[in-house]
């Protein structure tokens, strides 16, 4: 059965798939909004550390044009659980209260902060609990672990179709069905690349944006694009080909000249198996397939794909969280995943240190002013002790590291009571198994 066609049939039958959404933020609205806009499913509880803008993100859904226009702020799952067996919604500061409520669906989770990811991933899956996973930064340093829990909860655990990893993958999964030999993935950059911005240096142009500095820095930064190629590549087995990716300029017709191996005029060493990004073609994703079939090799000729035998499937755009819903109805009523790494990572976003770090300092969030990420083999990773990206904030520097180094654990005092850190330890037990490290 269709997406639509299930949709049609829950409103025919007034059984709407019911969505709770913890983060209210940029990401966080836009899915409130665009699910009150699907005749089928609805967005019954919001939580985000601010009251104000989880009951904000209902007023700009327009709920008071629905059937269910009332919404109570509670401060307890018992009020919450009454408040949904009455036909209203709810918003709370404590996500707490939204997991493991009877009739709710699926969890989103939109904070964007790594810990709190971890930390409410977890919480679904001991609950049993559908969880759609918007932190990519979470997923990108303990995607797997969480993934693995989730298949043996018998729950589902996935990324979002409108991010550019599902987007990716949609294409990936395309192609592959077709029986193409895929050589390369990759997204455009969405801003020019500055691995010196900060949330500081980036406020006004946040401000005309109407978004976060901090997310806006981690998109300048470059740490967004590598925690994004990190979940599509461990998802699918791809690697980058150096350090931190290649990230050339291109445009949408020369893609399959310029991602290709160095031999056939492109910029790898490695011939296949590839993460990258480009500059040029954002806000666009794309996927790179051969094939060596004469036959199949005029066919796509004659179809205007280009002269091989690289060709490219591009699409120009990712919508973000206005996709998101796709990926609900898919993990919900069809028990698809979009995208999880079901294997032992095969890429990590490591941490590099955005100026010189004086012991004793705290690193701040990710699109701050301390780190940013960059992207690495697992293996390597590994071996040398990397930081994961998504373990430094929170952490404390044991020792000065000068501006442009990779951190190592050695050089940071983890918080071992955050999720994220057990997380990764208990993940990492597993991938160094596996490579025998």
């Amino acid at each position: 059965m269709t997406l639509l066609k299930l949709l049609e049939k829950r409103a025919k039958e007034n059984n709407d798939l019911k969505v709770v959404i913890i983060g209210a933020g940029q990401m966080g609205e836009g899915i409130v909004c665009q699910i009150e806009a699907i005749n089928g499913m609805s967005c019954v509880g919001v939580a985000d550390i601010n009251l104000e803008t989880a009951k904000r993100a209902y007023e700009s859904a327009e709920i008071s044009k629905s059937t269910t226009p009332e919404a109570l702020a509670v401060t307890t799952k018992d009020e919450a659980q009454k408040a949904l067996d009455t036909g209203k919604r709810i918003y709370t500061t404590d996500y707490t209260i939204l997991i493991g409520l009877k009739g709710v669906d699926i969890v989103v989770e939109s904070t964007g902060i790594p810990e709190l990811g971890a930390k409410i991933a977890e919480a679904c899956i001991q609950g049993k609990q559908h969880i759609l996973q918007m932190n990519v930064e979470t997923d990108a340093t303990v995607g797997y672990i969480l993934k693995k829990r989730a298949n043996e909860a018998g729950i589902i655990y996935t990324l979002t179709c409108g991010d550019e990893p599902g987007a990716i993958m949609d294409l990936y999964d395309f192609a592959k069905s077709m029986g193409f030999e895929v050589t390369c993935v990759g997204k455009g950059k969405n801003n020019n690349l500055d691995r010196e911005a900060n949330p500081e240096l980036v406020k006004d142009i946040a401000e005309k944006k109407q978004m976060s500095p901090k997310m806006l820095a981690s998109f300048m930064d470059g740490t967004k694009t590598m925690v994004e190629l990190t979940a599509i590549g461990n998802a699918i087995g791809f690697k980058p080909d150096v350090f931190g990716a290649h990230g050339p300029k291109a445009t949408p017709a020369n893609l399959a000249e310029v991602f290709i191996p160095k031999e056939n005029g492109g910029v790898f060493t490695n011939k296949s198996g590839v993460v990258d990004f480009a500059v040029g073609v954002a806000p666009g994703v794309f996927v790179i397939f051969k094939t060596e079939n004469k036959k199949i090799l005029r066919d796509l000729q004659y179809l205007s794909m280009g002269s091989g035998p690289y060709f490219v499937l591009f699409r120009p755009y990712h919508m973000c969280n206005i996709e998101t819903p796709v990926s609900i109805l898919r993990a919900v009523d069809k028990q698809e995943t979009t995208l999880a790494t079901e294997r032992i990572p095969t890429i990590d976003s490591v941490t590099v240190a955005k100026k010189d770090l004086k012991a004793g300092e705290t690193i701040d969030s990710l699109g701050g002013f301390c780190v940013y990420g960059m992207i690495e083999n697992a293996d390597m990773s590994l071996k040398n002790n990397m930081l994961p990206v998504g373990l430094a904030p929170g952490a404390v520097v044991k020792r000065d590291v000068k501006k442009g180094s990779i951190l190592t654990y050695e050089d940071v005092q983890l918080n071992d009571d955050f999720t994220i850190v057990r997380l990764r330890k208990e993940q990492d037990v597993l991938s160094k198994k596996h490579y025998n490290i």
